[in-house]
């Protein structure tokens, strides 16, 4: 057990200090704020006060942990070991950044409650968030920072063991559009058709060869995933987008047999949860998610309690707050639509802090590093690159004993147009991160 002080113990404080030492690092950990306890143990201690009282393990607190302001701190790059990290300790700590108050600001992504401005979709950019202007965004920072406390508390107590985390993969996929052509009867299809005929598309070429069953629809590839994931079933989640028909939510009805079936059959075989519609997200909407879940859960008859949110829409503290009256227990979407890596520096899935009501909340966050869309259309990346990017991005988690998460789509993996090569990417990601799982 480590000791740690502080003159006082805020619900700041004692959440990032049980995220660093008890769920990345894995020991446990007590507090005090009797200065006189702490000076007289013989545990291994720190000392997180503005008092520094021998030669005790010292680090001067950025004040970030001890207020309950939405205020975005004062704070600028300090070198440490080749890497720019922020908010300046005191040269007689231990450390000249302070890695707790730094957790706290990036994973409870504060900078987000404060940002006014989203892009198109109401998403907030990687590009304004300090991970990225501190060149920082595709590293495990959080969990860095936990290793690096490690490292310096074991240097000081020798007999102290960190117990090492197991390296955990996770492929999820995302249904927004079960089928291309099939199913989707008459009106809808012969609407498409038609559109497609004023505008000369050659797509209601592959579309009427799907309809005399031809060839098979693109986005049926199901078959192909089964296979892929054949003694890999407990790696994977599927999300089911259920909302109404709208711009953004293109979606087979839910009352559709065809889509029910599917559903029923991917359940059986692995893990689901519900993808909450684009409309969900929108201003009043919020009961959408319910009616959504309650889909779902009659569709299959299970309790829903994972989800990721549509087209990836995250809004401080709103989302999360609906997610939790809805019963949801676990989020997949924190992560970043145009760029790979780590949006809230950590690889670790975490508890929801809810910055607004100062308090930790029941609903625990899983970030993913990496999405097919991300790596062909908005980095542009060829099917080589690709894998080389996913195979870093791997390796870094595993070196930290975190969790790799990524996001594929049904409609990506026909290998067919852009997408050819893809295949074979996500093939070698699910290959390489079960076999590094499972060393």
């Amino acid at each position: 057990m480590i000791l740690i002080y502080s003159e006082e113990l805020t619900p700041r404080f004692e959440y990032i200090s049980r995220l660093i030492f008890e769920d990345i690092l894995n020991v446990s950990i007590s507090f005090t704020s009797n200065s006189s306890e702490f000076r007289k143990s013989e545990l291994p201690k720190i000392n997180y006060s503005y008092e520094k009282f021998d030669d005790e393990l010292y680090l001067k607190p950025h004040r970030i942990l001890f207020s309950k302001a939405l205020i975005y701190p004062d704070f600028g790059p300090v070198p440490y070991d080749g890497q720019k990290y922020f908010f300046e300790t005191s040269k007689d700590s231990f450390l000249p950044f302070d890695p707790l108050a730094a957790s706290f600001f990036v994973v409870t992504r504060l900078e987000e409650y404060l940002e006014k401005h989203k892009g198109k979709y109401g998403r907030y950019s990687s590009s304004q968030s300090i991970l990225f202007k501190y060149d920082l965004l595709e590293k495990p920072v959080v969990n860095i920072w936990a290793a690096i406390l490690a490292q310096k508390i074991k240097e000081r107590y020798p007999a102290i063991e960190f117990p090492k985390r197991k390296f955990q993969f996770i492929s999820t996929i995302d249904i927004d559009n079960a089928w291309a052509y099939s199913n989707k009867g008459l009106i809808q299809n012969t609407g498409a058709l038609i559109k497609g005929l004023v505008r000369n598309r050659a797509g209601n070429s592959e579309r009427l060869k799907v309809w005399f069953k031809t060839k098979k629809d693109p986005y049926d590839t199901y078959d192909y995933m089964n296979n892929v994931f054949k003694g890999k079933e407990k790696n994977v989640i599927f999300f089911f987008l259920l909302g109404d028909y709208s711009k953004y939510d293109k979606n087979i009805s839910h009352n559709n047999k065809n889509l029910r079936k599917l559903i029923r059959s991917i359940s059986a075989r692995y893990t689901i949860g519900i993808h909450p519609s684009y409309s969900s997200s929108r201003k009043g909407k919020s009961y959408k998610i319910g009616k959504e879940v309650n889909r779902l859960r009659k569709i299959t008859g299970k309790e829903i309690t994972k989800s990721r949110q549509h087209y990836l829409r995250l809004s401080f503290p709103k989302t999360y707050r609906r997610l939790i009256k809805q019963g949801i227990l676990e989020d997949y979407t924190m992560g970043y639509a145009a760029r790979v890596g780590f949006r809230a520096g950590i690889c670790t899935p975490f508890l929801f802090y809810d910055l607004k009501k100062d308090r930790v909340t029941n609903l625990r966050a899983y970030p993913f590093q990496v999405m097919d869309v991300t790596l062909k259309n908005y980095l542009s990346l060829n099917p080589e690159e690709a894998k080389k990017t996913i195979e870093r991005l791997i390796l870094e988690v595993k070196s930290v004993g975190g969790t790799f998460i990524s996001i594929w789509h049904n409609e990506t993996l026909n290998g067919q147009g852009d997408w050819a090569g893809y295949k074979e990417v996500f093939e070698y990601m699910n290959e390489l991160g079960v076999k590094l799982e499972n060393e």
